[in-house]
């Protein structure tokens, strides 16, 4: 994990005006706080900000905190922003020790083609997008990858399945450590309302004659977007990079 240094300025005023007046100069209020350390009020400048979250590790990332003669190693946790303009408003640095393990929120990457799911024209559900890890902040992955090319009709990858990195460890209880991340595989909606599409079509098509309209009617189903990308997750971002196998009807 690389680490990144960021400087920051102990002497602003707190109070919600203050902190309105501090945003529009382009910095953003915080605080440092941690096991032992006082509460500290600080101000960064909101670019810098932005470049020191912006690496591979992003909000995880390792951040070396100088604030007027004090250097303190961080990680930005609580993040407030904008409602509207979803810019940062305020950030918690928490203090952590390089060498003691912290809990930190990964995402989670899907790879690999459900082949099976996708003859059968079922479609896969993804129903976490992210998971807590215990590890060293320097051991901390920038995602977790799961892999669904075994995956079949009716089963589930669940946390307790995911093979992390050494050091790493997944934070779930019981319950969560038996949660579905993907799985819940059920057939597509839009393959068994095509031929009724069709069939309605068909229909109007043969009222329409009886009544002596001379109207031709041509009722397409358009088949939702799940329905026409059975395995898209993360794996239609691969889908984009290589040639796909045409989605049997």
């Amino acid at each position: 994990m690389s680490e990144v240094t960021l400087h920051a300025s102990t002497s602003r005023a707190q109070g919600s005006s203050n902190a309105r007046r501090l945003r529009h100069t382009g910095a953003i209020p915080g605080v440092i706080y941690g096991e032992g350390v006082k509460p500290l009020p600080v101000a960064v400048n909101a670019k810098d900000f932005r470049t020191a979250v912006s690496g591979e590790q992003g909000l995880n990332s390792l951040i070396t905190l100088e604030a007027d003669g004090e250097t303190y190693t961080v990680m930005a946790r609580e993040i407030q922003r904008h409602p509207v303009r979803g810019t940062v408003s305020h950030v918690d640095f928490q203090v952590v020790d390089a060498n003691r393990p912290v809990i930190a929120e990964v995402p989670l990457h899907i790879i690999g083609d459900a082949v099976e799911v996708r003859h059968a024209d079922w479609e896969v559900d993804q129903q976490m997008f992210n998971i807590e890890v215990k590890a060293r902040p320097d051991q901390i992955p920038s995602f977790v990858e799961v892999d669904i090319s075994e995956l079949t009709v009716g089963a589930a990858i669940r946390v307790g399945d995911l093979v992390l990195p050494k050091g790493v460890e997944a934070v779930a209880d019981h319950l969560e450590a038996h949660a579905g991340i993907v799985g819940h595989v059920h057939p597509l909606v839009g393959h068994h309302r095509h031929h009724q599409g069709m069939a309605l079509g068909h229909l109007v098509g043969l009222l329409l004659h009886r009544a002596g309209i001379g109207v031709d009617v041509d009722v397409q189903h358009r088949r939702p977007p799940s329905a026409r990308a059975p395995t898209v997750l993360a794996a239609a971002s691969r889908a984009a990079c290589a040639p796909q196998a045409a989605t049997p009807r």
